[in-house]
């Protein structure tokens, strides 16, 4: 039986079958929330607290989907409103909480290696929901779902991940998601939104202009331009970003094959992606949104101990 241990902090650490049970187990768990009373026993009594340090609508949402789908008591902290703003740490708040005895935290963190500094200091366990320019995992693993769901399989596939690589943990999760199963990774941008050295650090192909990148890959995921993470002029204008690497209908229409389209949110429409391509017949973007929520209750399921072999029998779902 495959394992993920006590914490989901990364998919760089994770084994291609860890992986594997991941999107595996989700797959029946979607059906949870097709039915009427989108409801299962199989995490009650469990206590999960959504700690988020940055803004977010969509993840933190779509965990608390996840865990009140499966039963837990989910609670949701305001940053704003709690002790951190009067200058207590992140390990006094998470020991404190779990002194009142969760089970479970989900944390989004502005700081890069936050997740596993408080892994490696509580004994609940912890689900990276994004730490700074880090990783993501459940976003990438939730778009390795849609895209397996479109293919049957990654292997052999070419993905190429548009825009601002350098601030996204979206885009670290997703290269090292896709490489383990087996895809092939480039990423396009303006050099400036490029981590130094990409091709050797991070195995990918690199290109300079989108028309390549759409000439080469089976998949585009577009990412967001992160303005409030930027400290200085990376690019001359949004104008001029969307004039260079927007991805347009135009541009899709002079490619070899039917791209898939991917966009982790939220979209600047008109800057990285025009409207008409976010909401054409190849955008899988609202596909990705609903696996987000099977994905994130296939983890809570796992890290709490359920098999994935028995989910598939319905176990996961309580029955």
């Amino acid at each position: 039986m495959t394992s993920l241990g006590k914490d989901l902090l990364d998919l760089e650490s994770l084994s291609p079958e860890q992986i594997t049970a991941i999107l595996d187990t989700a797959e029946p768990l979607k059906a949870i929330s097709l039915r009427a009373i989108k409801k299962v026993p199989t995490l009650r009594g469990e206590t999960i607290v959504n700690l988020f340090f940055e803004a977010s609508t969509r993840t933190r949402v779509s965990f608390e989907f996840a865990e009140k789908r499966m039963s837990a008591d989910a609670v949701n902290v305001a940053i704003g409103n709690s002790s951190v703003s009067k200058g207590e740490t992140l390990v006094d708040t998470a020991r404190n909480l779990e002194a009142m005895k969760i089970d479970m935290v989900v944390i989004r963190h502005q700081a890069s290696g936050a997740a596993r500094f408080l892994a490696e200091r509580i004994e609940s366990n912890v689900i990276n929901a994004g730490d700074g320019t880090h990783e993501h995992p459940t976003q990438g693993l939730l778009d390795l779902l849609t895209l397996r769901d479109r293919w049957g399989s990654l292997q052999g596939r070419r993905v190429c991940l548009c825009g601002d690589v350098l601030h996204s943990r979206v885009a670290r999760s997703n290269i090292h998601g896709l490489r383990k199963m087996g895809a092939e990774v480039a990423v396009c941008g303006p050099r400036s939104l490029l981590p130094n050295g990409a091709e050797e650090a991070l195995g990918v192909t690199v290109f300079d202009r989108i028309e390549a990148a759409i000439e080469w890959a089976d998949a585009l995921n577009i990412l967001r331009l992160q303005l409030e993470r930027m400290t200085a002029g990376y690019i001359p204008s949004l104008r001029e970003y969307n004039r260079v690497f927007g991805v347009t209908r135009e541009r899709l229409d002079r490619a070899p094959r039917d791209l898939l389209i991917l966009h982790p949110g939220p979209m600047t429409r008109g800057v990285e992606i025009d409207s008409d391509v976010a909401d054409g017949p190849h955008s899988l973007i609202l596909d990705q949104v609903t696996n987000g929520v099977a994905v994130r209750m296939a983890v809570l399921y796992l890290l709490r101990g359920g098999r994935p072999d028995l989910a598939t029998a319905g176990t996961a779902a309580g029955e």
